[in-house]
């Protein structure tokens, strides 16, 4: 399935043709939640946005008009959270995949506010929208001479315990370093002194977790992970996932309908309504293990100044938050500046 384009006008008052989404992904490649938060609702605001292809270099237009949900990325969504409600007088849906880790004594997360802060805003968030729409992902886990298994399963704890009653869902990947040449550069250039899961490693941490799930009881999945832990309770997640967004927003009918899900009302013989899904939209643009349905991700590399060591989507930390500085001098662009 892709996307319909709609012709739009442009702030130089031409016509032209933009994507118009109705699920987008604001970020997978930046943090917009914590950056970029008010140009984003003076983007949706105005109806479009502009959006360049890491790959190519080549711009297009996103427009806002048959949007209908929003998956917010974010490790400190703060930001954000006053400008919630007009989402909600617009009657669009979302909801965030908040990353939630513990490298304080590392500083592999150089620029993110505190591990307590962090708990804090969680908590305000979910207390604000709901705590089924807020998902806690401890994203990535990573091996380094001051954090094995058991003390990542130790400051796990520690978070999912005080993030009792906020959230109903844990989301983990296992850092995979040696697959991405700038993390693997950019974390030997700190001299962080780390190691590759192995598949003893993998089991251990997700036993520990089974252990820890026990006073939890959250619903625990992988993101984009091959290793099979079934037997520990834990499945194969879907982050920008289709069965959450039907268990959430079923009465949404136009979103049910681009998802290909049909809700039955309930009738005498029926005591609840009930859910027909239909067509797949795995995302092709995403990795094979990747379980996420299709979405249009907003963002742009090289943009995000948290400066966590192990990021993908940055080439340096100096490059994103020379990016990030010479954004904010022009606040009112159409695109992130970055790429």
């Amino acid at each position: 399935m892709s996307w319909k384009n709609i012709e739009i006008i442009d702030e130089n008052g031409e016509e032209v043709s933009a994507q118009a989404p109705v699920i987008i992904s604001a970020s997978r490649s930046t943090d917009i939640p914590a950056f970029y938060s008010d140009w984003f609702i003076e983007r949706f605001k105005r109806g479009y946005l502009k959006w360049k292809n890491p790959f190519n270099g080549l711009y297009s237009y996103v427009a806002f008009k048959n949007t209908r949900l929003i998956v917010f990325w974010s490790k400190n969504p703060r930001a954000l959270i006053k400008h919630l409600d007009y989402f909600d007088d617009q009657g669009i849906n979302y909801y965030f995949q908040y990353t939630l880790n513990d490298y304080d004594n590392e500083k592999l997360e150089a620029n993110v506010p505190s591990v307590e802060k962090r708990i804090e805003t969680f908590i305000e968030l979910s207390e604000k929208i709901g705590k089924e729409k807020v998902i806690w992902r401890f994203d990535p886990y990573i091996l380094t001479n001051s954090s094995g298994v058991q003390e990542l399963l130790k400051r796990t704890e520690c978070i999912g315990d005080k993030l009792y009653g906020h959230t109903e869902k844990l989301v983990f990947s296992f850092a995979d370093i040696n697959s991405y040449r700038k993390v693997e550069n950019n974390l030997n250039r700190q001299k962080v002194l780390y190691s590759e899961f192995s598949p003893e490693t993998m089991n251990e941490l997700a036993q520990g977790l089974m252990q820890l799930n026990k006073k939890w009881k959250y619903e625990i999945g992988t993101c984009a992970e091959k290793v099979d832990l079934a037997k520990y309770g834990i499945v194969h997640n879907k982050c920008v996932d289709d069965d959450l967004m039907v268990k959430l927003f079923h009465d949404d009918s136009e979103l049910m309908r681009v998802l290909g899900v049909k809700v039955n009302a309930p009738d005498l013989f029926n005591s609840g309504s009930t859910i027909e899904k239909g067509k797949s939209l795995k995302d092709p643009g995403q990795r094979a293990l990747c379980g996420c349905i299709i979405s249009k991700d907003i963002g742009q590399y090289n943009t995000c100044p948290h400066g966590c060591v192990y990021c993908y989507a940055n080439t340096s930390h100096d490059i994103a938050t020379s990016n990030f500085n010479q954004h904010r001098k022009s606040l009112e662009g159409e695109t992130i500046t970055g790429g």
